[in-house]
């Protein structure tokens, strides 16, 4: 497998400077470029990256539990937070794609770049070990770990709704889509929420059906509270 002659830009963003370029090479490979792809790189650097985050975690907030914890690495290690850094490293730049993922956009796809991403920390920690990886990984999520709080672990809107429900036994919430408005690529979502708990009903809004379930969700369980400061008023 041919190596570029210069990847020092990538290995400035990241901040490290490889003793063995092919494995730099090898992470930037898809596997429809050549048989030396960086699946196993990925599934190393998953792992790897996996440890650093939880130990980093569990450091920055000592009064976190194990579910917020949890949720906190979730967040951080998602495909669509490998996707971000990916594109802020700029990796579409330098993956190495056969024909037909080239022809599709495969350099800007989400899955693609955020394995690429997790190949190439594979790659460091192959390279150098556990200690220099750490370096590579708390520079580069710098920013994301700096701006993280505490907060940010709760539970989503309909998680808790449904905890809440099913914690009293009453029927899990049901979900419908009442209107869409848009092309696919710019969509509005509207969805109705109810729930057999005092007959609330509830509608979402959101560019994702998701988004539009966690909106109605949310205001399913303000309606609660609301209910509940009610009774105990009365």
């Amino acid at each position: 497998m041919s190596i570029p002659a210069n990847l020092n830009k990538l290995q400035q963003h990241i901040d490290y400077q490889f003793k063995q370029l092919a494995l730099l090479q090898q992470a930037l490979t898809h596997r429809s470029a050549h048989h030396q792809h960086n699946e196993r790189l990925e599934f190393l650097g998953d792992a790897v990256l996996g440890n650093i985050i939880a130990e980093q975690l569990f450091q920055q907030f000592p009064q976190a539990d194990e579910g917020q914890l949890s949720r906190l690495r979730a967040f951080l290690v998602k495909e669509k937070a490998l996707f971000e850094l990916a594109q802020r490293l700029k990796l579409g730049d330098y993956l190495r794609l056969g024909s037909g993922e080239l022809k599709s956009g495969g350099f800007r796809r989400a899955s693609i770049l955020s394995d690429a991403f997790e190949a190439i920390i594979g790659a460091v920690y192959l390279d150098s070990g556990f200690n220099t990886t750490r370096k590579v990984v708390l520079q580069i999520y710098q920013q994301e770990l700096e701006s993280l709080s505490i907060e940010m672990a709760q539970k989503d809107p309909k998680t808790r709704l449904q905890e809440w429900l099913q914690a009293r036994n009453h029927d899990t919430p049901t979900y419908q889509v009442t209107k869409e408005i848009g092309k696919d690529h710019a969509k509005t979502y509207w969805v109705k929420c109810e729930v057999s708990y005092q007959s609330l009903t509830s509608e979402g809004k959101g560019t994702s059906r998701r988004k539009a379930e966690q909106d109605a969700a949310q205001n399913i369980l303000e309606k609660i509270t609301n209910v509940s400061t009610s009774n105990t008023s009365a």
